[in-house]
């Protein structure tokens, strides 16, 4: 695996920022570098992950008629399923289930603990590639 590629779903630039340096963090661990592509809402983040195939999606969700769930659900149940790592970073814990419902291999509730994160992204990411 020359590199991984992680694309960061999120209307704001700041906190896409603060889950790459949280992502970043498992580079080492790899031993490979981590590429970030980033979209503004559900609806970009949908067409790049179906267009570049990102080893990971990270989506921060959002109140939009695209948000993390249905970014999840039509990647997972695309013609050509997206089959990589998807993370949801949730504003409530009550929302876990519509995660879990959505197909997503993973959820956080915000603020996130960037050190749990990285740790899960480079669980998910490991299992699948040697899957």
């Amino acid at each position: 695996m020359p590199s991984v590629n992680v694309l960061l779903v999120s209307p704001d630039p700041r906190s896409r920022e603060l889950t790459a340096l949280a992502v970043r963090s498992i580079e080492r661990a790899l031993g490979v570098q981590i590429r970030f592509t980033a979209a503004k809402n559900g609806e970009l983040g949908i067409r790049a992950a179906l267009r570049d195939r990102p080893d990971a999606v990270v989506a921060d969700e959002i109140a939009s008629r695209a948000g993390a769930f249905a970014l999840t659900k039509a990647l997972r149940g695309d013609a050509d399923p997206y089959r990589g790592v998807v993370v949801i970073l949730l504003d409530r814990k009550h929302d876990a289930w519509l995660a879990s419902w959505s197909g997503a291999d993973a959820w956080f509730v915000k603020p996130v603990d960037p050190f749990e994160l990285a740790d899960r992204v480079l669980e998910l990411v490991t299992e699948k590639e040697s899957a």
